[in-house]
């Protein structure tokens, strides 16, 4: 029984696979959060984009 524990504590073929899923995580992680920031400021220049149009005037050109 007790080498059944020392192999069990001595195998490390799983922490390959833990390290993959934090490094996933944290990636996904971070692209949420950038997603996040990009989307107010896109929705903050879209609303004043949308405001400058609405108020602009089209005015006819007059060729002599």
């Amino acid at each position: 029984m007790t080498k059944f524990f020392k192999t069990f504590a001595s195998n490390t073929e799983g922490a390959v696979t833990v390290d993959w899923v934090v490094l996933t995580a944290t990636v996904v992680g971070l692209g949420v959060g950038v997603v996040a920031v990009l989307l107010n400021g896109n929705s903050a220049l879209g609303e004043k984009l949308s405001d400058s149009m609405a108020n602009a005037e089209v005015r006819q050109l007059v060729l002599d």
